[in-house]
């Protein structure tokens, strides 16, 4: 509570739209990489934001922005500028602390979620904001940090494998949203194997330390389902073909990544109803 007090208060008494980043800086500096690509060929660089736009000839390919690190607000500002992003969808990138939603813009259509990845050393997940804008021939990803979570999606870009450079940005970011809905799976299994874990405390060797990580476990189940259930209705946008710049081939891939999304929001019940019972 003490935390989310002192986000809000660095921005009280400022006019919307005012820029500055809310949350930890995770990296020392601010990466940005650009993959442009067709079926026959791709290219990729690391970029200076301030020139930019000399290299993006925004037709006849499909352009990635992936943005590591967003603590420096004039990078994101000037990307902002480059792509037309609206001050106030530039405020809520810089700010990581949003639920997941989505926003259709004319040109645009801008996504925020939350990756869930689990941390075996602090036996606890963590959680940190993805921002997505996707362009007419482009995607922009937000990262706080250098996570690596997009690598398999950059090595088939690289490889030409799949389905990826044969298809559109609206596939792309299928692609990136996939692998946020993945890393929930990977958590759900890890939560699993720990309510086990405290089950057979409960019935062998009971302690303090049991009740203790009992609600630890709860803390962190409502945490996931709080994460999800937003989750369920951006990917529901999608997958009802209400953004401008979704197609018919790209939604039925999106309609799979629905049924998985309503699947992990099933379990989470169940692991929550186990948990009750304890």
């Amino acid at each position: 509570m003490i935390k989310t007090m002192k986000k809000k208060s660095v921005k009280t008494g400022l006019p919307p739209g005012s820029l500055i980043h809310i949350g930890e800086k995770k990296n020392q500096d601010v990466q940005i990489r650009l993959f442009s690509y067709t079926e026959d060929n791709f290219e990729e660089k690391l970029i200076d934001v301030n020139k930019l736009k000399q290299l993006l000839p925004l037709k006849d390919k499909v352009h990635w922005i992936a943005v590591e690190g967003i603590h420096d607000v004039d990078i994101i500002k000037n990307l902002g500028e480059v792509f037309g992003v609206h001050p106030l969808v530039l405020e809520d990138i810089l700010n990581t602390d949003h639920r997941p939603k989505i926003e259709n813009y004319d040109k645009y259509t801008y996504i925020v979620g939350k990756l869930l990845q689990y941390e075996e050393k602090q036996n606890e997940f963590t959680n940190e904001q993805e921002s997505i804008i996707l362009g007419e021939n482009y995607v922009i990803s937000f990262s706080e940090r250098k996570t690596g979570i997009y690598d398999t999606v950059q090595e088939r870009i690289r490889q030409g494998a799949g389905h990826i450079r044969k298809m559109g940005a609206d596939y792309l970011l299928y692609s990136l949203m996939d692998v946020i809905v993945d890393n929930y799976f990977n958590v759900l299994e890890k939560l699993s194997d720990e309510i086990e874990l405290v089950e057979d405390d409960l019935i062998s060797n009971p302690s303090p330390e049991t009740l203790k990580n009992i609600h630890k476990l709860k803390r962190q189940i409502l945490y996931m389902h709080k994460a999800v259930w937003p989750l369920r209705e951006v990917i529901g946008v999608l997958e009802r073909n209400e953004i401008t710049f979704m197609t018919d081939s790209t939604s039925i891939y999106i309609r799979d990544l629905y049924d998985h999304v309503i699947q992990i929001m099933e379990t989470v019940e169940t692991l929550r109803d186990i948990l009750a019972s304890m």
